[in-house]
């Protein structure tokens, strides 16, 4: 039984009661069952204790014999453990879930959190960048954290070295978040421990794992897509030209929300991701001004009066996995070995520069397309 790739439009209705709680614990925590799968059993099956009733039956559909669900035991135990450092489970649906995250397709369906959850209703800006950061990318970062925390906004980011201490150290004092790779009460990395636990007193750290997990290299670009989901925008600060930071840049183009990065010089490898997304069409940061300028417009007023003269432009649809994919073999099927002019690709796929720039960053990364001098593009070898 794999996970398939198939969401709701309509998150599932969150439990009420203790019991119902226990189940969508149980239900997640069963084996091959990740967000996409839980909200397509939840939809067909309509509670959790009747998906998990079904879904020995479900994996044998799929091949998969002898079954077992998540032990009732295993669950226990993680909520005894939560209960003990004083973590709260948030439910998809919840009055006090992430709202933007609420919003991805892959929406995690329960997150525990240690903190302040009130943090959670004010409006979010991801900063991610190096782990070996540069001592100008750490200063960078600090006054952009503590600047836009100024303005009212919570930082949002990964607890790793660098850039994310940075960021999270400036922003302590008006809000952030810590979005965890392992267990909520495990602290990574080590060195981090004292700012953990400062953030668990006035911010507030959040991770879909379970309690107790050692965080593991694929539990990363995992935790990318929360930070990403979570956020109005993401701000690169420093980011190698293939680094995790970058992978959390994708996930904020497929999530539809907005990239920026802090430019650098061009002889420093810390720097030569934010660069490569600035050629490639993320806005240019300098300093909190040109973040804030970036967002949407929130003001109530201004809302109103768009409502009422229609004025006001719809955003582009958020470009779904499918269709990210779609793009990303049509570019492919376009190049070869002779290389090609990048306008003259976006003609002949007859789509925007906004959506193949980004698609071509990605396959980049991937190495499955060399750019070269003037903007000449070719099939990797």
């Amino acid at each position: 039984m794999t996970e398939e790739q198939h969401s709701s439009n309509h998150p599932p209705l969150p439990p009420t009661t203790e019991e119902d709680r226990f189940s969508w614990l149980r239900l997640l925590r069963s084996r091959r069952v990740g967000p996409t799968t839980f909200r397509r059993l939840l939809s067909e099956h309509g509670k959790a204790q009747n998906a998990l009733a079904a879904l020995p039956e479900v994996a044998r559909a799929a091949g998969e014999e002898d079954y077992e669900i998540c032990p009732a035991g295993v669950i226990t135990a993680e909520l005894k453990a939560a209960k003990a450092v004083k973590a709260r489970l948030l439910c998809l649906g919840d009055a006090l879930y992430p709202e933007f995250l609420a919003d991805i397709s892959d929406a995690p369906p329960l997150l525990w959190a240690i903190g302040d959850l009130s943090i959670l209703q004010r409006p979010m800006i991801a900063m991610v960048g190096a782990r070996n950061c540069s001592s100008l990318g750490a200063r960078m970062a600090r006054a952009l954290a503590h600047d836009l925390g100024a303005k009212d906004n919570v930082i949002v980011s990964g607890l790793a070295r660098g850039i994310d201490t940075a960021a999270h150290l400036a922003s302590l004092k008006t809000g952030t978040v810590a979005v965890m790779a392992g267990g909520v009460d495990v602290i990574y990395p080590s060195e981090n421990a004292g700012l953990a636990n400062d953030i668990a007193q006035q911010g507030l750290r959040i991770s879909e794992q379970p309690m107790g997990m050692r965080p593991q290299a694929r539990h990363f670009p995992r935790r990318n897509r929360i930070i990403s989901g979570m956020s109005q925008a993401v701000v690169v600060v420093e980011a190698a030209a293939k680094s995790g930071s970058l992978i959390t840049a994708r996930d904020a183009l497929d999530q539809g929300r907005e990239v920026l990065a802090v430019p650098g010089h061009p002889f420093d490898a810390r720097a030569a991701g934010c660069n490569m997304l600035i050629r490639d069409g993320a806005q240019l940061v300098r300093n909190a001004d040109d973040v804030i300028a970036a967002l949407p417009m929130q003001e109530p007023e201004q809302l109103a009066l768009d409502q009422v003269l229609q004025e006001a432009p719809r955003p582009a649809p958020k470009r779904s996995l499918q269709e990210t994919a779609q793009l990303h073999t049509q570019i492919l099927n376009r190049l070869g070995p002779s290389p090609v002019a990048e306008d003259q690709l976006i003609r002949d796929l007859q789509a925007s520069a906004g959506d193949v720039g980004p698609a071509l960053v990605d396959l980049e990364l991937d190495g499955k397309i060399n750019r070269q001098a003037g903007g000449l593009l070719s099939l990797a070898h």
